[in-house]
């Protein structure tokens, strides 16, 4: 048994932190997404009371004005000797020509000094909308980055689990091109892609000790569990002779033991798929019932569309060898470049490059507002759902009194 060196357990324990729901990205993201939150809620206030306070200016600004002019020519009017009896007897100091000596004096600064207040509270309101505003789009700006980023962590989470089946058959590009979005360096991605496409003892113990420790009230091995209880996957790989699974494949529901799946007899011949060093990419195996020339067909096609067919596994070739259709597959891709989304999105849903609903299952979700940056970060959905599928799920978020541009598609 080899044991782990302190720096693959100190790799280990930074790749299972970015596994778990403590990730340093996702908490580091919800502590942003908090701030932001307290910044647009509290600049929502003062916005409010800001324009209250604005309104209550100008219509100062407009009595003061209205009101003084009236009075000054309500005392202009008014000849202090006419009165001069009355205000003797009644001994009242009565002065119309003083008192709009002070009217004329006064109300022009004490208009000017509301009028000043205004201008002030409007400056203080377009600083407040800015501040407000920058708190929107961060908290906008933080959900597409959390969605990317609960992406990349189903994607690591999910090579970590080919990898402890002893099942992994994805390139090494692959985990690295992942690991650098976590910021990893190139010596921590290729030492971590060489545990995950080599697995040794070692790799076997941490996770179990790691199952010990609480992580968020969950081990990473519930986390993996649970992903698996929604989403069952039967792997089966054809060998000559009698037909038998590669591994040992179980469907596992929430609470109850994994049931094995009996060998399944086949009736059409099977050709044998060659083992090769893992370090050495290989050509795809075709499926029987294809000749040589699909094959070469599909590769040619495949080749004009900007791909290169060795990143692709033998068992998603063997599909798209199943499915082929030139035309259909030549569609989709356009598609996917028409609304500039990478086509990378097909590496790792393969099925979508012959979904024959593709096109109205995207134009159904952009029509209730997402946008093709969340259609490329989740595009399991696609996969997950059949085009009714699809409208059932958006009317039942309708129905639950959400609106489903605001719900992100990992959860729908």
């Amino acid at each position: 048994m080899k044991v782990l060196s302190s720096e693959m357990t100190s790799l280990l324990d930074k790749l299972y932190n970015l596994r778990g729901e403590d990730s340093v990205i996702l908490v580091s993201m919800d502590k942003e997404k908090q701030t932001a939150v307290e910044t647009r809620d509290r600049t929502s206030a003062l916005k409010a009371e800001l324009q209250s306070k604005i309104n209550d200016l100008t219509s100062e600004e407009t009595v003061l004005a209205e009101e003084g002019e009236k009075l000054k020519t309500a005392l202009a009017a008014i000849k202090k000797d006419e009165f001069a009896t009355v205000i003797e007897h009644l001994n009242i100091d009565f002065d119309p020509e003083a008192i709009k000596s002070k009217v004329d004096s006064a109300l022009p600064l004490t208009i000017e000094k509301v009028a000043t207040e205004k201008k002030e509270a409007a400056e203080e309101l377009v600083q407040v909308e800015d501040e407000m505003n920058a708190a929107i789009t961060k908290i906008e700006e933080l959900g597409i980055r959390k969605d990317e980023a609960l992406s990349n962590q189903s994607r690591l989470n999910r090579y970590f689990e080919l990898a402890l089946s002893s099942n992994i058959n994805i390139t090494r590009d692959e985990i690295t091109s992942l690991l650098a979005k976590f910021n990893f360096s190139e010596e921590e991605q290729r030492e971590a892609a060489k545990l995950l496409m080599f697995p040794e003892d070692g790799l076997f113990d941490y996770e179990e000790s790691f199952k010990d420790r609480p992580v968020s009230g969950k081990s990473i091995g519930e986390v993996i569990q649970e992903a698996r209880e929604v989403t069952p996957v039967v792997d089966f790989t054809a060998l000559a002779g009698t037909p038998e699974p590669e591994a040992e494949p179980v469907i596992e529901e929430a609470k109850e033991p994994a049931i094995k799946i009996e060998p399944i007899e086949i009736t059409k011949p099977i050709v044998e798929v060659p083992v090769v060093e893992p370090s050495v990419p290989t050509a795809p195996v075709a499926p029987v019932g294809n000749s040589e020339a699909d094959k070469d067909k599909l590769i040619e096609l495949l080749t004009k569309l900007g791909f290169d067919y060795l990143d692709f596994t033998s068992n998603d070739f063997a599909k798209l060898l199943e499915n082929y259709d030139e035309e259909l597959i030549s569609s989709n891709v356009a598609l996917i470049e028409e609304l500039k989304i990478n086509k990378d999105v097909f590496n790792d849903n393969i099925e979508l490059l012959y979904d024959r609903e593709l096109k109205l299952k995207i134009e159904k979700l952009t029509s209730v507002g997402k946008a093709p940056q969340d259609i490329y970060l989740n595009p399991n959905v696609l996969v997950k759902y059949s085009l009714n599928e699809l409208d059932s799920a958006i009317k039942t978020l309708h129905e639950s009194g959400l609106e489903p541009k605001n719900v992100p598609l990992m959860a729908y």
